[in-house]
């Protein structure tokens, strides 16, 4: 299995966020809130959104969207082919690492057993 986060895994145009938005599926936890919409591609994409009302500096900024994009990294072969956009809830600014992917881990799992449930309606 590759463990790699290249390009073809992020969403990187602004059109790509919005194709997320329109109709999505939402998974929460006290810390994140994750849209996903199904794609036609072969593997699943992520897109980040960290407000700058949700953690005041750039390096808390960055260290939690360091924390989404390894746990995403790590569980990319488990997710189905959806387009994900990350978003942060409340301030966890201070929230310790391992409280940040415990929380995307259940999200994950969340997901899987989401999108399942809407293919199976859609048919």
């Amino acid at each position: 299995m590759n463990f790699k986060f290249g390009r073809e895994l992020r969403l990187l145009t602004p059109g790509q966020f919005d194709n997320v938005f329109k109709q999505p599926f939402r998974v929460s936890s006290p810390l994140f809130t994750i849209l996903a919409k199904s794609n036609n591609l072969p593997h699943p994409r992520l897109g980040l959104t960290v407000a700058k009302k949700r953690a005041k500096l750039a390096v808390q900024r960055n260290r939690i969207k360091r924390c989404a994009r390894n746990s995403f990294r790590l569980h990319q072969h488990l997710l189905p082919a959806v387009d994900l956009v990350l978003m942060v809830k409340g301030d966890i600014s201070n929230t310790e690492n391992s409280e940040l992917q415990k929380q995307l881990e259940k999200l994950w799992r969340k997901i899987v057993r989401q999108h399942t449930a809407l293919q199976s309606v859609a048919r």
